[in-house]
């Protein structure tokens, strides 16, 4: 069940067209995507020191900020200036002037003198207000703010993922989530047990990464007394313990040839044979299973089994990485902070820092950092953090010697960097444009631009 932020956190704006719709847009309805036309525009995301979500698509004039009364994006922000800047979209770029405010304008981190030009999605910052710059906000037009899905926050682009989810698991007993480290894949599996007819049963999750060598057979399938050297009790597996419920494999992928057929022999018979049985018992549940892994690569390479890929790999959900919903933020921010003190609130140049950084470790990551830079606001005897509290390195990605590797703008993806994305990801536009942090109509603008065929024209899958 969806909980909303149980943190004071005030929504400052929800438009009366951002009602959430009670209609599900299934995938198939979605194929004619790529030719809508892209609307630019702004998404204001902090305010006032508070998280909030308005969405507001630029005319072809631009729109002036400032606070007040002043256009169709009036902020309620005393350090704002009456008229602050002016954005505009032209020509695929965003040019931001700042009008002549008293406490400057900052575009991509950097502060203006006096303007500005940023390719593709930017952030931007005046006075204690944050606003995304998005050369599409189709995405987020006619949306909710985030709310709260058990531990994490999901704003519009993590719901529709949910969703996926909820449908998957009512109209079968198997589902495979893909996404990045930390994006959220027990979530889903949570959420994918709820919604379906095991919800009354029991939950068990397991690591697979984390089972040592030798023992996954043992630890999964159980063991009777005497099969091996101190098996001196029957010892029930995991797949009993999820006898009537779901049974989560994170990182399945981990799993060893031998373990992969055993499992793909449960799931076909409905049966389990633990070590030392001679009689199988049955069990029924449903199997959820995640990994960080591309599975089509990992049985082309030998390393996964085909038949139990064609067994668990569909249907599929790829989680959104943090960097492709950064409208997410300043609620998750908002929301690690008062787990810490109820007292301390962010300051517009920390929300600004998080929103630019691309965090490998996703939404796992930024709440550790957030937590690190309160405690060192706190030792400081600050009440507000800041970006000086946030450790230089964090959502950095690194390479090889810990140093951080440089940030692939959208405007500089090239076709062999497209190419190998979408290759990566299957032919699965819409997992290439997540692992990117892309929309996938950004994705198919670009793909058209370099050449590449879509979806539409006989080219590459949609999910």
């Amino acid at each position: 069940m969806t909980r909303h932020l149980n943190t004071p956190v005030s929504l400052l704006y929800t438009s009366r067209e951002m009602t959430r719709g009670k209609e599900t847009i299934e995938d198939e309805d979605r194929s004619n995507e790529s030719d809508e036309p892209a609307r630019p525009g702004l998404v204001l995301v902090f305010a006032a020191a508070q998280p909030c979500m308005r969405v507001v698509e630029l005319p072809k004039a631009g729109i002036t900020l400032g606070r007040d009364d002043v256009g169709p994006l009036p902020l309620p922000d005393e350090r704002a200036s009456r008229q602050h800047a002016h954005v505009v979209y032209a020509g695929g770029r965003f040019a931001v002037r700042d009008l002549g405010s008293r406490n400057g304008t900052w575009l991509a981190g950097r502060r203006l003198a006096p303007e500005g030009v940023a390719q593709g999605d930017a952030v931007l910052r005046l006075g204690q207000s944050v606003l995304l710059l998005c050369d599409d906000v189709t995405p987020l037009m006619n949306q909710a703010p985030a709310d709260q899905h058990g531990d994490v926050v999901a704003g519009p682009r993590l719901r529709e993922a949910l969703e996926q989810v909820t449908r998957a698991a009512k109209g079968g007993d198997s589902l495979l989530i893909g996404g990045e480290s930390g994006s959220g894949k027990e979530l889903a599996a949570r959420a994918f047990h709820s919604a379906g007819s095991a919800v009354r049963g029991p939950f068990v999750a397991v690591n697979c990464a984390a089972i040592p060598e030798g023992i996954a057979e043992r630890l999964l399938f159980g063991a009777r007394r005497g099969a091996f050297s101190g098996a001196t009790t029957d010892a029930e597996g995991y797949v009993e313990s999820a006898d009537g419920g779901t049974l989560f494999l994170d990182e399945i992928g981990e799993l060893d040839a031998q373990v992969q057929a055993k499992l793909l022999r449960v799931l076909e018979t409905r049966e389990v044979v633990p070590l030392g049985a001679s009689r199988p018992r049955p069990v029924d549940l449903r199997l959820c299973a995640a990994t960080h892994r591309n599975l089509r690569q990992e049985v082309a390479a030998g390393r996964f089994r085909e038949d139990l890929y064609f067994r668990v790999g569909r249907p599929e959900v790829i989680l959104p990485p943090l960097r492709a919903r950064r409208e997410d933020v300043p609620f998750l921010v908002a929301r690690e902070l008062y787990a810490v003190d109820a007292g301390l609130s962010a300051h517009a140049s920390l929300i600004e820092a998080v929103c630019l950084r691309p965090w490998p470790g996703n939404v796992r990551e930024l709440l550790k950092e957030v937590r690190r830079a309160a405690l060192e606001a706190q030792a400081a005897d600050a009440t507000v953090v800041g970006e000086e509290h946030l450790d230089a390195r964090a959502g950095l990605p690194l390479q090889r010697g810990g140093n951080p590797a440089p940030v692939v703008p959208m405007a500089e993806l090239d076709r062999p960097a497209l190419e190998r994305a979408i290759e990566d990801a299957g032919g699965n536009l819409s997992a290439a444009a997540r692992a990117l942090g892309l929309h996938r109509t950004q994705l198919y603008r670009l793909m058209k631009k370099h050449g590449l065929r879509t979806g539409d024209d006989g080219g590459a899958a949609e999910d």
